[in-house]
Formats: structure tokens, C-alpha cells, sequence
């Protein structure tokens, strides 16, 4: 999937804002949002299987986040390239950031770059997302309407070989003010199994936007997984958005009458 813009010879927007007068009380994040790759880059070396598959982008992510952004009516930044050029949930000094490697697909178009090369992908796509992000949540507190960040991303059933029974995992670090409530709401009124810190963790690198736009503001802030074999189709997109809607939203609630939380938000 491309996003439409114009740029330099080739048709594609290295992010994109939505419903970006939203009020609501949150700013929603995908940063794997898509698969597209300018064709300036050609192939990476890879099979257009490859390219549609999870290693590329998190299918369902985007339409799971534009469900809760039109719910709850709140901005989204949505990332436009696809993570095999460069990941904008990554730090720029991670091994991962341009990844040689994908679970078990070698990504040739990514091996031996060159630091002006590397430089190029991150002005194309990671500083462009991030300096959205932090333009939509600058004027938010500028606004004195401090938002909560969650950012949104689907998981594959297997890893290397390893099955994940979770249908749903919650990621966070330090502040619980969200996930608490959103992992009892989960846990106790849905049937789904529920990952706590599953299937990945802060430790695993994954936390990078929150981190930069949420923990280190001191905006409440939250990462969702949603297993990709559950959320196939338009229907269940939307589906799962209901779901999560009405959760976040009492979890939102709940900061404002719990302030000891030490989450800065109004």
C-alpha cells in the first residue's frame, strides 16, 4: 500500500496524519502501518511474498488504529514505508534499525550500507514520523490537553519456530497507568488470553516511540499487539476496535480520578 503524496520523482508520503483535530484523549501511533517501497529501492533482494508478508509491515495494524482514532477521536500518525527500509520504532543506533536479517528472511538490499545510505532512509522516513509525532503532541500541551500515547501493532502466531498463544498482548514500561487497567478489563471481560509484556517487552528494543514521545514526557502511554491471524479483515478490524475503544477510554478515565498515578495528564 502506498499513501499519496508527491516527492522527489515517486508517489508515496513517509507518514501521514489523520483526524488530526481530534479531541479526544489520546494520539494513536502505527508505526509498521505499511509495505511500500519507492522503486527506487527495488526489490531488497526480495520475493513479492516477502514483501507482503508480516516481515514487512503488521497487517490489520493501520485499520485496527483508524478504528480507534475515529472512536475515540484522536489523531493518528501512520508511518508510510515499509520497516524493511528503515524501523520507526526503532533508535537510530539499534542493530535493527535497517535489518540485514527478518525472523528467518535475509533482506540483501540492507547488507553493507553505507553511512550516507543510512543516512538517506533516515531523513526519508524515521525523522519525518517522528517529527509528526511530536508536532501533534507538542500542540496538545501546548493546548494544556496532554494526550495518552498508544501505539498499535499486530503479531504473528509463530516466531522461529515458536507458537504465541496470546490473542492480544500489552507492552509497557515503568508507568502502568494504562496497561493496569486495560489488562484487568481484558483479562476479565473479553475471553481473550492476554499477554502481559507478551510477546515482546521493553527489553527487547520495541519501545523506542513510546519512550521518546510518552514515558520521557510523562504521558501515560501503552503499545498493543494483536495476533495478525485474528485480525484478517475489515470486519474483525473493526471489531477489535470496539473491543479496545471502550477500554482505553475507562482506563483514560480512571487516571483522572486516580491522580497518585503519577501520570501527567489532566
Amino acid at each position: 500500500m502506498a499513501y499519496a503524496s508527491s516527492t522527489v520523482g515517486e508517489a508515496y508520503a513517509p507518514v501521514k496524519i489523520e483526524n488530526e483535530t481530534g479531541n479526544g484523549g489520546f494520539v494513536f501511533v502505527c508505526e509498521h502501518a505499511s509495505n511500500y517501497i519507492p522503486p527506487s529501492f527495488g526489490d531488497l533482494g526480495l520475493t513479492e511474498a516477502d514483501r507482503e508478508n508480516h516481515i514487512a509491515w503488521d497487517p490489520g495494524a493501520l485499520g485496527l488504529a483508524r478504528g480507534l482514532s475515529r472512536r475515540l477521536s484522536s489523531p493518528l500518525i501512520a508511518a508510510g514505508l515499509s520497516r524493511l527500509l528503515i524501523d520507526c520504532n526503532r533508535d537510530i543506533a539499534a542493530p535493527d534499525l535497517i535489518p540485514e536479517c527478518s525472523e528467518l528472511t535475509r533482506i540483501s538490499g540492507n547488507e553493507g550500507l553505507n553511512d550516507a545510505a543510512r543516512s538517506h532512509r533516515i531523513s526519508l522516513s524515521h525523522t519525518p514520523f517522528h517529527a509528526a509525532v511530536e508536532s501533534v503532541v507538542s500542540g496538545r500541551l501546548l493546548a494544556g490537553t496532554p494526550p495518552a500515547i498508544v501505539s498499535l501493532h499486530t503479531f504473528t502466531p509463530i516466531y522461529k519456530g515458536t507458537h504465541r498463544p496470546w490473542d492480544i498482548g500489552l507492552i509497557y514500561d515503568q508507568d502502568m497507568s494504562l496497561a493496569a487497567p486495560a489488562l484487568e478489563a481484558l483479562k476479565s471481560g473479553t475471553g481473550h488470553i492476554v499477554g502481559d509484556n507478551e510477546p515482546y517487552s521493553p527489553a527487547d528494543g520495541v519501545f523506542y516511540t513510546l519512550n521518546r514521545h510518552g514515558q520521557s514526557k510523562g504521558l501515560p502511554h501503552l503499545m498493543i499487539e494483536v495476533r495478525n491471524d485474528l485480525i484478517q479483515s475489515p470486519e474483525q478490524e473493526e471489531a477489535w476496535a470496539d473491543t479496545l475503544a471502550s477500554i482505553l477510554q475507562n482506563a483514560l478515565d480512571s487516571l483522572s480520578a486516580t491522580p497518585e498515578t503519577g501520570a501527567t495528564h489532566a
